[in-house]
């Protein structure tokens, strides 16, 4: 497919630029092919790698989609306060006493929402938030889903201290015998698996990457099944949580797991342009106008500098999309007020004009904009708040 940045150009023709948009009719396929991938086990939706209430709803209105998991504990007591889910998991956990007490104080916000625990110590910053005779919180317990294949050797994201099953049955033992938690899920996020393209650099990187996620994948399903065993021996758990967009085939074939975490598959940041299994389409772009011709060959932006998360490198850095033919000069990069960008398209850019970009990771573009408009073919249906649109900023 041909892809022209006519469409996206004449739908915001009234617009100034900087802006952001999100092609709806690429979210709605990427929605289609996270539920495809997924082979009939629901998907909680990652609120992190979205950002704008609007679009959560839109999925959540979807059938297979189920629940939201959030970044903080106060998103998540807005989201319920709001209504937008039901059914929501902080998915990190949290030190927010003003957070805990709203929780606390909210009949709604206590029966949506399940905060996440790795120790008894999570549980004891909760007793000193709220007192020991506080309503109870639901809680979910988060077993490690890394790999670590020698001694010393850890491949993965450092999240819970919990790893093997025994330490998994013993946390739980401990949850359920304190006044005032109820364990009732347990997750495991593989982001070795989940986060990490296997075709997103050269051959040999991409053989060594695959081995490893193979390998990796395997001994997880052990360890993994183990442990939610383990548990349920202790506890009633509702939910079983795993996998991420990256990871959504071989966390699904998991018979202990009952729901899929997911987000970032629905925007497509160039994060998720390296993976062999599955190629969805960028819906999440933002617009810069061309202020400066400083040669032939050389366009410069207005602003642009927005630099993703995680390890630093050129893979965090915004990519020039539309017109084709364009990419960031190596010395200068994207920039705080200025992003010059080379190439043959370059050439025939005017003052005035604008190239559209895509980020490196979904959810980050949120933060940079205050409305996504968003775009069907060369309309805008909607425009809507993002978080910071709405005066929310979770950190």
């Amino acid at each position: 497919m041909t892809i022209s940045a006519h469409g996206y150009d004449l739908a915001t023709k009234d617009l100034d630029p900087p802006l952001a948009i999100v092609d709806l009719d690429a979210f709605d396929a990427n929605a289609d092919d996270l539920l495809r991938r997924a082979a009939g086990k629901p998907i909680r939706v990652v609120s992190k790698s979205v950002r704008c209430r609007a679009l959560l709803e839109r999925v959540l209105a979807r059938d297979g989609f189920e629940g939201l998991m959030c970044y903080s504990l106060a998103e998540a007591v807005w989201h319920a306060e709001l209504g937008t889910s039901a059914d929501i998991v902080v998915a990190y956990p949290t030190a927010d006493h003003d957070a805990l007490r709203r929780l606390a104080a909210s009949e709604r916000a206590r029966a949506a929402i399940t905060i996440m625990v790795d120790s008894t110590e999570h549980l004891d910053l909760v007793d000193a938030a709220l007192g020991h005779d506080h309503p109870d919180i639901r809680v979910c317990l988060e077993l490690d889903a890394s790999w670590r294949p020698l001694p010393g050797v850890h491949v993965g994201t450092r999240r819970s201290p919990v790893f093997k099953p025994a330490q998994a049955a013993a946390l739980a033992r401990r949850i359920v015998t304190r006044p005032g938690f109820r364990l009732v899920g347990m997750m495991a996020y593989e982001g070795q698996i989940a986060g990490l393209g296997d075709a997103a650099g050269t051959g040999l990187r991409n053989r060594v990457t695959g081995w490893m996620q193979r390998r990796s994948a395997a001994e997880l399903t052990r360890r993994r099944g183990a442990a939610v065993r383990a548990v349920r021996e202790v506890a009633d758990l509702e939910f079983v949580n795993g996998g991420g967009t990256g990871s959504i085939e071989t966390t699904g074939a998991e018979d202990v797991v009952t729901e899929i975490a997911a987000g970032s598959g629905l925007l497509a940041p160039t994060l998720f342009d390296g993976y062999s299994h599955f190629q969805p389409r960028p819906a999440a772009l933002f617009a810069l106008p061309v202020v400066r011709r400083p040669a032939k060959n050389v366009a410069t932006l207005y602003s642009g500098g927005y630099i993703a998360s995680g390890p630093t490198g050129p893979s965090r850095e915004p990519s020039p999309y539309l017109p084709e033919g364009l990419r960031l000069l190596g010395f200068e990069g994207a920039g705080e007020v200025q992003t010059p960008v080379t190439g043959e398209a370059a050439r025939t850019l005017r003052l005035g004009d604008r190239v559209w970009l895509r980020h490196a990771k979904a959810g980050e573009l949120a933060e940079r904009f205050l409305a996504y408009h968003l775009v069907r073919g060369s309309q805008i249906e909607r425009t809507v708040p993002t978080y910071r649109g709405e005066g929310h900023n979770f950190g």
